[in-house]
């Protein structure tokens, strides 16, 4: 998605569920696969909107709103999804992946921390280290 500049936003749950996320929204419980995750987001779907939430090896849910977080010193290059992602990570433990749809950068959020600009081969490594893939 990266390299295609599809916009993103992925949280994973780890040890806090994330159920509470889940009202209103396109409940998917599905198999997590690139193909899936690539059709949610392409821009002309209706569930492209909103985060995919996660956990263990589901697709929870599709197109769900996020808390937004009040931070002002944010970088001025962070938009919505960027800032859902840090609110997200204010509300739970989750691990939050961020893809711009404007560079392709991909942002990893987890307990507030952010780490901008990472390979995909480092988000392999963190999906690793957190055995979540």
């Amino acid at each position: 998605m990266a390299l295609k500049k599809t916009g993103a936003l992925i949280v994973i749950g780890r040890k806090s569920s994330l159920d509470l996320f889940t009202e209103a929204d396109e409940i998917l419980k599905a198999q997590i696969s690139a193909e899936l995750l690539e059709t949610i987001f392409f821009k002309n779907t209706p569930l492209h909107d909103g985060a995919v939430l996660i956990e263990g090896d589901i697709i929870l849910a599709a197109r769900c709103p996020l808390p937004v977080t009040d931070q002002v010193a944010l970088p001025p290059h962070f938009g919505m999804r960027h800032r859902a992602a840090v609110g997200m990570s204010e509300h739970s433990d989750a691990l939050i992946v961020v893809v711009s749809e404007e560079s392709g950068f991909i942002t990893v959020v987890d307990t507030g921390e952010i780490r901008e600009n990472i390979t995909p081969n480092e988000l392999r490594n963190i999906l690793l280290m957190e055995k979540i893939w």
